[in-house]
Parts: structure tokens; C-alpha cells; sequence
């Protein structure tokens, strides 16, 4: 089982894609400037090809969390909720 989240996989893999032609130019003696938009050619290109398993699995991770059915309600959502409302009832007394 994966340990990280989709998002953070993805993220990284983008950056590994970016960074090691990067690494790798830089070393050769090329241009800082070349490198930099050669590198990010390179990491956009191969993450659209290498990466579509990841890139689907992001979006439907992103969509079902954009679409559930009712909202994730968290601890500190309804301690907001509960001093909002002891609020508004020493206001109307």
C-alpha cells in the first residue's frame, strides 16, 4: 500500500522530472538560463507521457473531494460552530 497521498506522489515525480535534467545540464558546464528551460521542457513533456496513471488518479481524487455528498465535518468545525452559536445567543438574550 502507498504511504503517500496521491497529490504528494505526483508532486514529487514532477519534481524528480524537473530536477534531474537539471542536475544533469548544470554539470555538463551548459547555460544556467538553457538549463533551466530545457529541464522544464523536459519534466512537462515526460510527466505528460509518464505520468497519466497518476495525473487520472489526482483528478478523481480531486473530483470526489470537490462532489462528495455532504461535507467532511472536523473537530475544530464544530467547536467554530458551537462558539458562533453561544455567541449569537448571548447576543439575543
Amino acid at each position: 500500500m502507498n504511504a503517500l497521498p496521491v497529490w504528494l506522489r505526483y508532486t514529487l515525480l514532477r519534481v524528480l522530472l524537473f530536477a534531474a535534467p537539471l542536475v544533469v545540464l548544470l554539470v555538463a558546464g551548459v547555460t544556467p538560463w538553457i538549463s533551466v528551460i530545457v529541464a522544464a521542457l523536459f519534466g512537462f513533456s515526460a510527466s505528460l507521457i509518464f505520468l497519466r496513471r497518476q495525473r487520472e488518479a489526482l483528478a478523481q481524487d480531486l473530483y470526489a473531494a470537490r462532489h462528495r455528498e455532504q461535507p467532511v465535518v472536523t473537530a475544530d468545525d464544530e467547536a467554530e460552530d458551537s462558539a458562533v452559536d453561544e455567541a449569537e445567543q448571548r447576543r439575543s438574550e
